[in-house]
């Protein structure tokens, strides 16, 4: 594929990052036929390290398409690693900003311009406790389904094994293999010249991860869980377990006194049943 587009900071960024990735990790990469040649398009991509963005823009440059990714916009403003990330064209997301539409306006345009944006639908690391990818923010819906580009799945299994999600310290040797598997464009047409309600947005993300986790599947030869890892499901049923537990603990500290005194509404009330029929 022909390499265009790149630019001095790019160019630059490949000199600083490739050397040592090429050193610490190997590379099993496939699915390369998939990255279109021309023209926008997304890359969906699961997220369980803290280098594995680094790990994934070395495949994604080497098939002449390079990335921009999408980061927070604190990031743009100060420094060498703001000057890198505006001159190798990554796209600031404003988090601050009420339209949901409107933070992506930019990813929209780099895609109408002919670029690929690299989505990490599940917006952070994965909390699934095995890696798995878990459920996923919409943008890189919204975004296909406003330009109708191709949506390229790619799963990728490694990076992880070198740096753990939340872990401090890497683990280098022996040497760990970075797998990246990217799969033909998800098909999105039935959802395209709809309202995006959030109901079809939502439906349409998971079309894509369900794809990225195909992906996956295939890497580590096993079945991914039958329904995701929802962080906001969980939560919920954290919050349910503890006061469960929690209340139980109340009712055996309470003194006699007290335990008569919370006792006493029930009675009274039963009383008043009583004397009503």
């Amino acid at each position: 594929m022909p390499r265009r587009r790149i630019g001095f900071w790019y160019r630059l960024a490949a000199v600083l990052c490739k050397p040592p990735l090429v050193v610490l990790i190997k590379r099993d990469w496939r699915g390369m036929e998939h990255i279109p040649a021309d023209g926008g398009f997304i890359t969906a991509v699961n997220h369980n390290s803290h280098i594995d963005p680094f790990a994934y823009a070395h495949f994604q440059y080497n098939t002449g398409r390079v990335p921009r990714f999408l980061a927070k916009s604190g990031l743009f403003r100060k420094g060498f690693v703001g000057a890198a990330m505006r001159g190798t064209g990554q796209i600031p997301v404003y988090r601050e900003s009420t339209d949901a539409l409107s933070a992506f306006r930019a990813a929209i345009a780099a895609v109408e311009r002919g670029e690929c944006v690299a989505f990490y639908p599940e917006g952070t690391l994965t909390r699934d406790p095995n890696g798995w990818p878990m459920t996923a923010k919409t943008g890189a819906a919204r975004v296909a389904l406003q330009t109708k580009c191709p949506v390229i799945p790619v799963a990728q299994w490694g990076a992880n094994k070198v740096l753990p999600p939340y872990a401090k310290k890497p683990d280098l040797f022996p040497r760990k293999t970075h797998q990246v598997l990217a799969g033909p464009p998800v098909d999105l047409r039935r959802f395209y010249d709809k309202e995006m309600t959030p109901e079809l947005l939502k439906e349409a993300t998971e079309v894509i991860m369900a794809a990225v986790t195909r992906q996956l599947e295939e890497i580590r030869g096993e079945k991914a869980p039958a329904r995701p890892y929802d962080p906001r499901r969980e939560r919920i049923e954290q919050r349910r377990r503890t006061r469960a537990q929690t209340q139980p603990a109340q009712r055996t500290q309470q003194t006699p006194t007290q335990r008569t005194q919370s006792q006493q509404p029930q009675t009274q009330r039963k009383q008043a049943e009583g004397q009503g029929t």
